[in-house]
């Protein structure tokens, strides 16, 4: 709590709205109920109104302070359909009207098309449904933040033992999205994430590219995409001003224990003491993050989606309320000064250079 405490702090100072499209799901009205409790902002639950309410009070939950929006009953749905129309008319080889429509009646398409449209700061799903269903509308409708060329995530972990990351702290990526990113796109993962660990943390980040290898103690191309990643991260960094220090191919030892690295790399940048870990592929990072998780009892914050035009999470399945609710705050909180992270974001809304005037 030490970390999420501090998010929740700032958030105080500047709350924000957060849509929740899953708005029936109990874990998710018990996080909205503490959202607003705390004094975080403003949270919008999507939904059907008669099922939330009568969940809400089978639970106990009092939903004063709380936005319920149906998106079938909603004034906006049929100019976010037109909007997504616009959107889509290219890509999808001329979306119908009536199929806008129907996408905007799904609370994912409502909630991500809300966000592109400043009718809320952040977006968070994921609790009942698997991924796809929560990034595919992300994606379909927030694009990409400018200088931003890769859409990732990461976790941030907060573990008992205050030797490992940054008192505790560590930001794991990408364990939600690009089964095996290139050598451009792993390292736009590294910088991002990198942002990110600075934004919550204000320290400086310590970047480790991971891998089954230590400078080169073994051959493999998989090697070699990270020592081309981690070269290609330091200059992406220096271009966008970030000071950061990154260092790989590394084994997660020498990148996490300052003894071992003392022993196998004692020339490291990082000393063995990362506060940032990139995993090479989407196989080790979800599983590494799921056995810190729950063997090491971490508290885990994510899927933070990173490179993004707008703030947004996808939460796991077996995401209790707590953890639902620390997402919540990290989204709202990067809402504050999103432009910090991704300068230019959020300047222009969907479907605008489309629109006739």
């Amino acid at each position: 709590m030490r970390f999420i405490g501090s998010v929740i702090e700032k958030l105080q100072r500047h709350p924000k709205r957060v849509v929740f499209p899953e708005g029936g799901e109990p874990r998710v009205l018990q996080a909205a109920r503490q959202f607003h409790s705390l004094r975080l902002g403003a949270p919008i639950l999507l939904g059907d109104r008669t099922r939330i309410k009568e969940t809400a009070e089978a639970l106990n939950i009092n939903l004063q302070g709380i936005r319920i929006i149906n998106p079938a009953e909603s004034e906006d749905l049929e100019n976010f359909a037109r909007r997504f129309e616009l959107l889509r008319r290219y890509k999808d080889k001329g979306m119908k009207e009536f199929e806008a429509r129907e996408a905007m009646l799904q609370p994912n398409y409502f909630g991500a098309m809300m966000v592109a449209m400043h009718q809320a700061d952040g977006f968070v799903s994921g609790t009942s449904q698997s991924g796809g269903g929560v990034l595919r509308p992300l994606f379909q409708i927030i694009k990409v933040a400018p200088q931003t060329t890769t859409a990732s995530s990461c976790l941030v972990m907060e573990v008992e033992d205050s030797r490992f990351g940054e008192n505790g702290v560590m930001f794991m990526a990408d364990c939600g999205v690009i089964p095996d990113p290139n050598v451009e796109q792993l390292a736009d993962i590294a910088v991002s994430t990198a942002q990110l660990a600075h934004h919550l943390l204000n320290v400086k980040p310590r970047v480790a590219l991971l891998s089954f290898s230590t400078k080169g103690s073994a051959r493999h191309p998989s090697v070699g995409k990270v020592q081309a990643a981690t070269a290609l991260a330091e200059q992406k960094a220096a271009e966008r001003g970030l000071s950061a220090d990154f260092d790989g191919d590394l084994q997660v030892d020498a990148a996490i224990v300052p003894e071992i690295a003392a022993r196998k790399l004692p020339d490291s940048k990082l000393g063995g003491s990362a506060n940032v870990l990139i995993f090479p592929d989407l196989n080790s990072g979800n599983i590494a993050s799921k056995l810190v998780r729950h063997i090491g009892r971490a508290n885990a914050y994510g899927q933070i989606l990173l490179g993004l035009d707008r703030p947004a999470a996808d939460v796991s399945r077996g995401s209790n309320a707590h953890d639902i609710l620390g997402v919540a705050a990290i989204v709202a909180v990067q809402a504050v000064d999103y432009q910090n992270l991704y300068p230019g974001s959020g300047e222009k809304l969907p479907g605008d250079d489309l629109l006739t005037p």
